[in-house]
């Protein structure tokens, strides 16, 4: 339960984060907008001048009232002054076609261009000599359209009870004519629900008639901006922005200059404490507003203006201050600054002759130094190879006079062994005894397993780093019970500073030529360069570990010559 409310926690808090960044593309939208508005004016006047062009080309009245009409209702939002005037027109061609659908058509617009302009009464006296018995269902339209258009400007600074069920009265008449798929009746629905408090209905229908409408159409800028007066009497202030901004942009970009959503987000942003933003549209609203010479917007924008012009001005003393203040700051800063700088720069100076005279000292140190090390590790290596000389010496010595002992005691049996035989005139088994190698070739097996003991104990990783030093497909691999093979033999004893062939090969009683073989193919299968290769053999093992006691040896060499003797 816990899981689910804090993913659905975490679905708002999301959600309203991409409103937020949503409604801030929509405000820079809206600031781009307002840039270009001179754009959408342009575009506007060359509408305006094609249709001025077609109507002096007409000759036909209906067509001229036709057209004039069309003028009217491209100047009726742009410049009310001048629709008025082709209102007036239209009235004038009705009249001479003697048509009262066009009279009526003409007099109704007229009504809603006083009723924008702040002239109630002769609104309200057209309205008052339309002759309804006569209407048809199209006018009947336009005549409750503008009756509530003359009741909402009337009464937008005074709110009378009596007024607002007028106009509700007229617009429940005017949704009985509207065909009820229209978005004509879905707004005008929706403004219902407004003005009956059904703010939630409102919302939801307007939503619904929003995701159907097309951007950039006076329909779409109508829904949003009521959708954002339905948020604003919410309190939802965010979503007020968001859409009251959206119906900025379609009025700016349909160059609509009686309009009242940027007003609203204005008054929005002011109350919001957002003093630059709600004086950048105020500006630009009363702009409009004086442009398109609607008087009743006109002044109350002016209020507005007077209201936020005063916030303004005040921000802008206040952070006018904070920048004498801050300018006074800076130049004590910078005062001080200066003096610093003058020190340090003296002090640098002082510090840079210190530095060079320690890099001076400091070359002489690096080169005394660098002798000093070279000099150590001189040492080191000269320390590290007696060491191991002097054990290996310690350690062969030892086993020398073991093996010495061993053979005078082995002679010993063997010359007893062969008295014997003399003594029982055996002299057949006496010569084969003497002509049998069996006992040197026992003697020399047991010799070789005697040096590799010693030389693993001495070397324990020379096979696994040997092979190291070779291609892995060439690598060395003994079999079952071996320590040490012929091959291996024969760098071991180079390992042990024997590199001469001729005395490898009486040691290990092979042909100089064999103990040649062995070294040029180990040379061959070496993943090193050749010429490196015995000198990382004698490498292997670095410094020898110290001797274990009562171990004991002699040299491989004087070994081998005792063997000889044997």
């Amino acid at each position: 339960m816990k899981t689910v409310r804090f993913l659905l926690i975490l679905l708002l808090f999301s959600g309203k984060i991409t409103f937020a960044e949503d409604t801030q593309a929509v405000i820079t939208e809206l600031n781009a907008a307002i840039r270009n508005k001179e754009t959408y004016s342009q575009k506007k006047e060359k509408r305006i001048a094609r249709l001025k062009e077609v109507l002096s080309g007409n000759r036909s009245p209906l067509g001229q009232y036709n057209i004039n009409k069309r003028l009217c209702g491209e100047y009726q939002k742009y410049k009310i002054t001048i629709a008025i005037s082709y209102a007036d027109r239209c009235l004038q061609i009705a009249r001479s076609l003697k048509r009262d659908d066009l009279i009526t058509a003409s007099l109704l617009q007229l009504s809603n261009l006083y009723s924008s302009t702040g002239k109630f009464l002769e609104s309200q006296n057209i309205l008052k000599s339309v002759k309804r018995e006569s209407l048809s269902k199209p006018l009947w339209i336009r005549y409750y359209e503008s009756q509530i258009l003359f009741l909402e400007h009337y009464t937008t600074n005074t709110y009378n009870k009596a007024y607002v069920a007028q106009i509700s009265k007229y617009r429940d008449s005017l949704l009985n004519e509207l065909n009820p798929s229209s978005v004509k009746f879905k707004l005008n629905r929706a403004q219902k629900y407004i003005y009956d408090g059904k703010l939630k209905e409102a919302q939801s229908h307007l939503l619904k008639l929003l995701g159907e409408a097309k951007r950039n159409y006076a329909d779409y800028a109508m829904g949003t901006y009521l959708l954002a007066t339905v948020y604003h009497s919410q309190g939802r202030m965010d979503q007020a922005i968001h859409y009251y901004a959206l119906s900025a942009i379609t009025d700016i970009k349909n160059a609509i200059k009686d309009h009242a959503s940027l007003q609203n987000l204005a008054i929005v942003f002011y109350y919001d404490g957002e003093i630059d933003r709600a004086y950048t549209y105020t500006r630009s609203a009363i702009d409009d507003a004086i442009f398109c010479d609607v008087k009743f917007r006109t002044l109350r924008m002016s209020e507005l203006y007077s209201i936020i012009n005063t916030a303004y001005l005040e921000k802008e003393a206040k952070q006018k201050n904070q920048l004498q203040l801050y300018l006074l700051l800076i130049s004590i800063l910078s005062v001080i600054l200066t003096a610093a700088i003058i020190y340090v720069y003296l002090q640098m100076k002082k510090v840079s002759r210190i530095k060079e005279e320690l890099h001076i000292t400091g070359q002489q140190l690096a080169g005394l130094n660098q002798q000093l090390s070279k000099t150590n590790f001189h040492l080191s290596e000269v320390n590290a190879q007696l060491f191991e000389s002097n054990h290996v010496k310690e350690v062969y010595i030892a086993q020398f006079f073991d093996l010495c002992s061993t053979y005078i005691n082995k002679l010993e049996d063997y010359r007893k062994n062969l008295n014997k035989v003399a003594t029982e005139k055996r002299i057949d088994a006496l010569f084969k005894m003497l002509r049998s190698n069996a006992v040197v070739e026992n003697e020399i097996e047991e010799l070789y397993k005697v040096f590799d003991n010693i030389f693993l104990n001495l070397y324990p990783q020379f096979i696994h780093e040997f092979n190291e030093l070779l291609l892995p497909n060439e690598q060395v691999t003994l079999k079952h019970g071996e320590l040490l093979n012929t091959e291996l033999r024969v760098f071991a004893l180079v390992r042990l500073g024997i590199t001469d062939s001729v005395k490898i090969a009486a040691f290990l009683r092979y042909s100089l030529s064999t103990i040649y073989n062995y070294r040029t193919k180990a040379r061959n299968k070496a993943r090193v360069a050749r010429e490196d290769f015995e000198k990382l053999v004698m490498t292997i093992g670095g410094t020898l570990p110290p001797a274990n006691s009562g171990t004991t040896t002699t040299t491989f060499f004087e070994e081998n010559q005792s063997n000889k003797q044997l």
